[in-house]
């Protein structure tokens, strides 16, 4: 569990994958429209197969100061230096896996975006002891969750509003806006204003942890 510091503000950061390939490479354009109406700032991750496939999308949402864009891999895959799988997805099986799946795509996003990338979130979030080393080392910033607000864009919207009531100061939520045909975007058309009624702002994660 991962979480930002607040300062003593009561800040969230929501962060939204895009997984591409099997994961999906669609693209959840009602989800961007209600974050942009509502002027919420967001940290999005994406990763190498979902740019391929949506490169004006890339560009329209590098030029929004609401979003940063973070590296979220280039084969979509746990990271670990045995092989180690989560939610049925085998991981990286040696260091050198371990490199190509965070700089690869590191490479190519700062390539078209022509800034640093320093945010990294592997596929599903897992990360064994020495991969988290790796990326340490490599001077990016490894980056979980706290709370997962769609369970990979799976959740109903009245899921996901369940799912966001866990959130506390300094929580980092997890959802997906890669599947446009699931309940992501009306979920959170109700748990945003809901948050905000509680005294909720809305921080990119450099903001707090870079």
């Amino acid at each position: 569990v991962q979480t930002v510091p607040t300062d003593g503000a009561k800040v969230v950061a929501l962060t939204l994958d895009a997984c591409g390939g099997r994961g999906g490479s669609g693209y959840d354009a009602a989800l961007v429209d209600l974050l942009r109406r509502n002027q919420v700032k967001a940290t999005l991750f994406l990763n190498y197969r979902w740019m391929k496939a949506n490169p004006a999308a890339v560009r329209d949402l590098a030029d929004d100061p609401l979003f940063e864009l973070a590296n979220h891999g280039t084969r979509h895959l746990p990271l670990s230096v045995r092989g180690r799988a989560a939610y049925g997805i085998s991981g990286t099986r040696d260091v050198r896996e371990v490199y190509e799946e965070v700089e690869t795509n590191a490479a190519f996003m700062e390539l078209m975006l022509g800034r640093p990338v320093p945010l990294f979130r592997s596929g599903t979030a897992f990360y064994d002891d020495v991969a988290a080393r790796i990326v340490h080392d490599l001077g990016r910033t490894a980056v979980g969750f706290s709370v997962n607000g769609d369970a990979g864009a799976t959740f109903t919207a009245s899921q996901i509003v369940t799912a966001l009531r866990d959130v506390r100061p300094g929580s980092i939520v997890i959802a997906h806006f890669n599947h446009p045909e699931r309940d992501t975007a009306a979920g959170l058309r109700q748990g945003i204003p809901a948050l905000r009624r509680q005294g909720y702002e809305f921080a990119q994660l450099s903001e707090r942890l870079v």
